[in-house]
C-alpha cells in the first residue's frame, strides 16, 4: 500500500476505522499498518476523531422492532449476500463488528436509530463534523447517492441570540465554501446538494459562527466551530 497517497492513505484509514473497507481490502490495511507508518498514523487520527463520539451517545433502549430488524440483518449475513450495492450500510455485520471494535458503535448506532424505523435512502457519504480546537465530534453529515444531505446533531451548541450557525462545503477546485444554509443548534436538518456538482470523497464540510440570519458576503466569516471531509461509504 506505499503507493498510496497522502489523500488516498487518509481516505483508506477512515473507511478501515469506520469499517466500510471490504473483508479483503481490510486484511491488506492490517497487514500493512506495522510496515507504514503514515498510515498508522492517519489511522490513529481517524480513531482520535471518532472515539469520542461513544463518549456522546446517550444510553438508550432501541425498541423491539429496531432489534427485530437488527437481528434480521444479522440472520440475513448469515446467507450468501445479494449485491453489496443493494445492501445499507448498517445492514452489514463487518460494519458492525469494525464500528464495534473502534468504540464508534454506541453512536453510530445511535445517529442511524431513529431512521430504521423506515426506509431511507442508503448514505453513500458520511462526515464527522468536529470541533478543531479539541476535535471533539458535534454534527454527523450522511449523503445518498440522490444528492440528499442529512444533518444531526451529537449535542447541543450554546449560540447568542444575535448569531447563526451556517453550514458550508467547498469541493476540490472550487473558488471558496458555497452555503448549505442556516442550521438550527441542536436540530436535525435535510439539505439538498442537487444544485452543486456531484460530491466527492475529502470534500470539505464545516459550520462557522456568523451574524443573525447568515453571512452577510458570500463566505464565512466567524470562527469555525465544526469541521470534516466527507468518506466514502460505498
Amino acid at each position: 500500500m506505499s503507493s498510496l497517497t497522502n489523500d488516498d492513505t487518509d481516505e483508506v484509514a477512515g473507511e478501515y476505522v469506520l469499517g466500510t473497507l471490504s473483508t479483503g481490502e481490510r486484511r491488506r490495511v492490517a497487514l500493512s499498518l506495522p510496515h507504514e507508518p503514515a498510515l498508522r498514523a492517519a489511522v490513529a487520527a481517524w480513531e482520535a476523531r471518532l472515539l469520542p463520539l461513544a463518549a456522546m451517545a446517550e444510553p438508550a433502549e432501541p425498541s423491539p422492532q429496531v432489534w427485530a430488524r437488527l437481528e434480521a440483518s444479522l440472520a440475513a449475513a448469515r446467507r450468501p449476500a445479494p449485491a453489496p450495492a443493494t445492501r445499507p450500510w448498517w445492514e452489514r455485520l463487518g460494519v458492525w463488528r469494525a464500528l464495534a471494535a473502534t468504540g464508534f458503535a454506541a453512536a453510530a448506532f445511535m445517529a442511524v436509530v431513529p431512521r430504521l424505523q423506515a426506509p431511507v435512502a442508503t448514505p453513500r457519504y458520511m462526515v464527522v463534523l468536529a470541533a478543531p480546537n479539541n476535535m471533539a465530534p458535534g454534527w454527523i453529515v450522511q449523503v445518498d447517492s440522490a444528492g440528499a444531505l442529512k444533518l444531526a446533531p451529537l449535542g447541543t451548541t450554546s449560540v447568542a441570540p444575535d448569531k447563526s450557525l451556517q453550514l458550508w462545503t467547498k469541493g476540490e477546485g472550487w473558488k471558496g465554501p458555497v452555503s448549505l444554509g442556516l442550521v438550527q443548534p441542536g436540530k436535525a436538518a435535510d439539505i439538498s446538494l442537487a444544485a452543486l456538482p456531484p460530491l466527492q470523497a475529502n470534500q470539505l464540510f464545516e459550520i462557522t459562527l456568523e451574524p443573525k440570519g447568515g453571512s452577510l458576503v458570500k463566505r464565512p466569516t466567524g470562527p469555525i466551530l465544526y469541521i470534516g471531509r466527507a468518506v466514502r461509504m460505498l
